[in-house]
């Protein structure tokens, strides 16, 4: 599995990772053995978040994840409301307790909310001060709001910005990304496939995807992460509850698109204008 720095001085990470967000609503032997099944293909890169599913999800990571823990970089993300410092704190503890591991990779914060960055910012170094997370991060911050972070928090501090991003929703590449790439940050795409709005074959962009695909031997679905994943400061972390698209997403790290296929690409789906914000979910 091809793996990149992840932010300025980061250790290396898959560029594919492995989602969660809604595994709660699949079979949960059939989870644990496709994200077992992905960490076998090199999905090292496992992300969640104490808000999926009350907490569900992290314990069903934490069966997948048994006896593995030092072959996987295990993120997850505190919620908005709880990241005051003793908050992010508390918060981190109960995940810990859920995933059954003494450590997180990276802890983000999982949008910006209403607690001072500076206090969450002061429970993160806390927590890494006591080794229970070796770095931290922000996710869903636009560009503006990413300034403010890397202001309170210092520059190379913020591992990663996690953002919506897949081929009907690039506006991030105006701004967001550029910021990241310019503060040492790492982007991680979460929904790359668009959460059910992937291409459909029969339109203009699905026929793009489909005629590439080709060429390479591989499906429009890795050709659609080949493309997010092109510069060299992306990841992406697609859920994938079966053990067939697991294997399907761990093909798309070995695909080189070239100048011309990023062009058709970029063509059949327009970046489109600038919005205020990031886009969510």
């Amino acid at each position: 599995m091809y793996d990149r720095e992840f932010g300025t001085g980061g250790t290396r990470v898959s560029v594919v990772g492995q989602g969660t967000w809604n595994l709660e609503a699949a079979p949960r032997s059939a989870a644990v053995d496709a994200l077992r099944r992905g960490i076998d293909a090199g999905l090292s890169h496992i992300d969640t978040a104490e808000m999926y599913g009350d907490g569900r999800v992290e314990e069903i990571v934490g069966d997948a994840i048994a006896g593995r823990r030092d072959e996987v970089f295990l993120v997850s993300k505190v919620l908005p409301h709880h990241a005051s410092r003793r908050g992010t704190i508390e918060a981190c503890e109960r995940t810990l307790a859920r995933l059954r591991t003494d450590r997180l990779d990276a802890y983000l914060l999982h949008w910006p909310g209403a607690h001072p960055l500076a206090e969450t910012f002061a429970g993160f170094e806390a927590l890494e001060a006591a080794g229970k997370i070796r770095s931290f991060g922000v996710s869903n911050f636009d560009a503006c709001e990413l300034d403010e972070a890397h202001r309170v928090a210092g520059a190379g501090r913020i591992r990663c910005n996690q953002v919506l991003y897949h081929l009907e929703e690039r506006s991030i590449e105006h701004a967001v990304i550029p910021s990241c790439e310019a503060k040492g940050i790492a982007v991680v795409a979460y929904s790359p496939f668009g959460s059910g709005r992937f291409p459909r074959a029969e339109s203009r962009g699905g026929r793009v995807l489909a005629a590439i695909a080709r060429s390479h031997g591989a499906s429009s679905h890795q050709v659609a992460l080949a493309f997010l994943l092109r510069r060299r400061s992306l990841f992406a972390i697609p859920k994938a509850a079966r053990v067939e698209h697991v294997v399907e997403n761990a093909g798309a790290a070995a695909i080189a698109l070239g100048e011309d296929e990023v062009r058709r690409l970029e063509e059949a789906f327009p970046r489109g204008p600038r919005r205020r914000g990031v886009p969510i979910l």
